[in-house]
């Protein structure tokens, strides 16, 4: 488990390099498997945030333990459609960080449901959403750069 208290706060400027360092390392991407050309190249993850940003439709949360920048979660989507995402610094990984991001997230809203797409293979992951409520409610294949094909991915859904 964690050692520092996990909470969460606004994006702030300074949050951006530090999610660049966790989204561009290679171990991580290949686990998390469905990856954007902004995980590849820092221009476009520049864009991709000051866009993500910008739209009041998205939230998205600085995840801290203690006093350190260790992710970031949001939701995205209409109403109807919202989904959650998240990207935990692999350092953090098996800690608690992601499902008390997480958690906190969800917290604030109270759309339901709410949805998240995970490789089928990244136990981790899914372990995580299951221990925030959410369940595997359907399976499909999808292509996943990182590894540079189509694998399993399954879909949960918190009601």
């Amino acid at each position: 488990m964690t050692t520092a208290p996990i909470s969460l706060r606004e994006v702030r400027d300074s949050d951006l390099p530090f999610f660049w360092r966790h989204v561009s390392d290679p171990e991580a991407q290949q686990v998390a498997a469905f990856t954007g050309e902004y995980h590849y190249d820092r221009a476009l993850f520049d864009s991709h945030w000051a866009k993500i940003r910008a739209d009041p439709d998205v939230l998205n949360r600085t995840v801290l333990a203690g006093d350190e920048v260790v992710g970031h979660v949001a939701m995205y989507g209409p109403p109807d459609e919202r989904e959650v995402t998240y990207w935990i610094d692999r350092a953090h990984w098996g800690r608690g960080t992601a499902t008390g991001a997480l958690g906190a997230l969800i917290g604030l809203v109270d759309t339901r449901p709410l949805y998240a797409y995970a490789a089928a293979d990244n136990a981790g992951s899914i372990r995580v959403l299951e221990k925030c409520g959410f369940v595997i409610t359907g399976h499909d294949r999808g292509f996943a750069r990182a590894r540079a094909g189509e694998i399993d991915e399954v879909l949960l859904t918190l009601t």
